[in-house]
């Protein structure tokens, strides 16, 4: 198979990941899980208290958002540059 019919099933791909939930759920607030969590167990234990609170709330969704993706890509980042450190050093003890 050639690589432009690779990378155009790719985009499709990744086209259709990013419409159907916003096709279906268009609309929806899209909350995180820790604030389900702490819906659930206020709804076990009415006393619960947390045991700190975030010492930066960012002023809204989006900014918190940002964050997320920024943390995100760093994390990547490192991820890739690692396993590209670790296939570069296979493919020089392999030629030498």
């Amino acid at each position: 198979m050639k690589l432009w019919i690779k990378n155009t099933i790719l985009a499709v791909l990744l086209v259709l990941i990013i419409a159907v939930p916003l096709l279906f759920k268009g609309g929806s607030e899209f909350g995180g899980s820790d604030g389900e969590a702490e819906e659930a167990i206020s709804e076990i234990d009415e006393n619960y208290e947390p045991w700190f609170e975030s010492f930066y709330e960012p002023p809204s969704s989006e900014i918190e958002s940002l964050f997320f993706c920024i943390q995100s890509a760093i994390g990547a980042g490192i991820v890739g540059f690692a396993l590209g450190r670790i296939t570069s050093k296979k493919n020089k003890e392999e030629k030498a």
